[in-house]
């Protein structure tokens, strides 16, 4: 973070976290397509993370429902900039 008095760079260490070698090494074997492949897995994993959470949640709601809440949750997500 950014301290009065600072040059204005900004320390990277305390923001990210270590880079996995092992995971950057598996991950420049793959082929693109594979690469493309493990990321479209990813975030099925994540969207249907992110439905079970809003359909424990609100339980009585129909799927549709949920839906519009994750697709306006990540919306509010990308807004932020996050």
């Amino acid at each position: 973070m950014i301290e009065a008095g600072n040059t204005g760079q900004v320390d990277l260490d305390t923001l990210l976290e270590p880079v996995d070698w092992e995971h950057l090494r598996r991950m420049a074997a793959l082929t693109p397509g594979q690469r493309m492949l493990a990321m479209a897995e990813v975030s099925a994993f994540q969207r249907g993370l992110l439905r079970g959470a809003f359909r424990r949640r609100y339980p009585d709601l129909p799927i549709e429902e949920v839906n519009m809440l994750m697709f306006r949750y990540i919306e509010d997500l990308k807004a932020k900039g996050l």
